[in-house]
């Protein structure tokens, strides 16, 4: 009997063959084993990749990524003044760009940024030894960001911070040739700069509408994370539409792809290759990728672009109100079907607003014909509209529609806003057993105090003012939106509300309506 030997491979490869071709114990007619070809096996994982859904991004990064390029910002910082705290980020864990572009250092070790300047800084991070800041000598430093090319005559776009205050601006392209860049124009408001490079016949990206996008679709972001340069990292988009604190002008895309310091300012890709997005921000408590990712709408930086590459500077529209948002209490307070608008909780004092007749708890439903989802939506719409022109505003009030004529402002003229004028009565201090408070009128040094021509001083919360929110040291203002002049007025709308009632108050200086479930 001849004995052969027959590798471990081979009979690993003849079992896969046979139990894919429906092979049975005890069946001698055994098929041939198939003989997989290279040119077949290089075509599996892109079959798979077909069944499972996973898309192939090479393509893409292949012929948009020559367009992506990397920016290194050099800046002279006073070392003494990093002890002001971080520079262009975001209240509650924002960290301000993805890049940290010309930081202002923590020093405190709690502060969940101290770790991650520590590994860029070491230890000239202030509070960590060394130069710790004792005077305020110049001190180079350097940043890195990204950005993408939107003509093959140089335009370069960027965010806002990765070159806020550099000295000296250098692009690298994918085949190593480095440019000079000159800066067009900046928009701190959007986040949004337009770099120029003295170069001819440049790759550039493909602009989309991110319009078109949908929430659930895989998006790709190529930048220089840590100055990893051309680095692809994917994900999905993971919401539209959303609105940052402070970042009130820009409707974000959020995702869950993987951005770091460093891709600031490079682009965010749908499958056709199209840029939909500059991604921009990140939410962190560490400094690093944590799963959210913001990037802003490539139709609005557009729309910047060429402002800035126009005139230089960018014009917005303006109201001159303050707006909050709506929920089903609130909306049933109003007498509204569904928590739709942009509630008014102010408007200020001689802007366009109050010139057009918007009042406190007016419930902003449209801006020229276009709805108003939510309080996020509207300071966007109101942006996009030409300053000086005359739009129609639809309002609810006193449970009916009311169309409005105002003429837009200019965001750089706004003012502080303040309250309207308003009847003065005083009376003495009562409580009303169903709200839950003790009120009294405010004083004339209160009122001269606050700004206040009216309002009511809650003493005391308790009942369903105080599980809403109502504390000791507010000032009632309005009740549905109906001023508050006295305490008797304030007795009688409670006593003839229906479950809900929504109060205007004022706290510090901001005011805002407040739903109260009187149930």
């Amino acid at each position: 009997m001849n004995s052969k030997v027959i590798s471990r491979s081979a009979i690993a490869a003849a079992v896969v063959v046979a139990l894919s071709a429906g092979y049975v114990a005890g069946n001698r007619n055994v098929p041939a084993p198939q003989v997989i070809t290279p040119v077949q096996a290089a075509m599996m994982p892109a079959e798979a990749a077909a069944k499972t859904g996973i898309p192939d991004f090479s393509g893409l990064v292949e012929t948009y990524g020559p367009a992506v390029v990397n920016i290194s910002a050099k800046h002279v910082v006073k070392t003494a003044s990093r002890r002001n705290g971080m520079n262009g980020g975001m209240n509650g864990g924002m960290n301000g760009g993805a890049n940290g572009a010309n930081p202002q250092l923590p020093i405190d070790p709690s502060d969940p940024f101290y770790q991650f300047f520590k590994h860029f800084y070491g230890n000239g991070v202030p509070g960590m030894g060394g130069n710790d800041g004792q005077n305020a000598a110049d001190t180079p430093s350097e940043s890195l960001g990204s950005g993408f090319i939107v003509s093959s005559d140089g335009y370069i776009l960027t965010n806002a911070h990765v070159v806020d205050g550099a000295n000296v601006i250098t692009v690298k392209t994918t085949d190593k040739r480095e440019y000079h860049a000159k800066v067009i124009g900046t928009d701190k408001q959007s986040d949004v700069a337009v770099l120029k490079i003295d170069a001819k016949n440049l790759p550039v990206v493909k602009i989309g509408d991110p319009n078109g996008s949908k929430v659930g679709q895989w998006v790709v972001a190529i930048g220089s994370p840590y100055g990893f340069d051309n680095t692809v990292t994917s994900g999905i988009i993971s919401a539209k539409s959303r609105s940052l604190p402070n970042e009130n002008y820009t409707p974000f895309i959020q995702t869950d792809v993987p951005v770091n310091p460093g891709n600031s300012g490079g682009p965010l890709f749908n499958l056709q290759g199209e840029v939909i997005g500059i991604n921009s921000m990140i939410y962190s408590q560490t400094g690093g990728f944590q799963g959210l990712s913001f990037a802003i709408p490539i139709n609005e930086a557009m729309k910047v672009k060429d402002a800035l590459v126009k005139t230089g500077h960018v014009d917005r529209g303006r109201l001159g109100v303050t707006v909050q948002g709506m929920d089903q209490t609130l909306a049933k307070s109003f007498g509204l079907q569904s928590p739709n608008g942009a509630l008014v909780s102010s408007v200020e004092a001689g802007g366009p607003a109050a010139k057009a007749g918007l009042q406190p708890g007016d419930v902003i439903l449209s801006v020229n014909g276009e709805p108003v989802a939510d309080s996020n939506a509207l300071p966007s719409q109101v942006a996009a509209l030409p300053p000086g022109t005359t739009t129609k505003v639809q309002v609810w009030r006193d449970k009916a529609t009311k169309d409005l004529s105002v003429t837009v402002g200019t965001l750089s003229d706004a003012k502080t806003a303040s309250t309207g004028k308003g009847a003065d009565q005083a009376d003495s201090a009562s409580q009303d057993a169903r709200l839950g408070v003790s009120v009294r009128p405010l004083t004339p040094d209160e009122k001269q105090s606050a700004s206040l021509s009216r309002g009511l001083l809650v003493q005391q919360a308790g009942g369903a003012a105080e599980s809403a929110g109502i504390q000791a040291g507010d000032v009632i203002l309005a009740v549905n939106g109906q001023p508050i002049t006295s305490v008797e007025q304030l007795k009688t709308m409670v006593a003839h509300a229906g479950d809900s009632i929504a109060l205007l108050i004022q706290r510090d200086d901001a005011q805002i309506f407040v739903p109260v479930d009187l149930g």
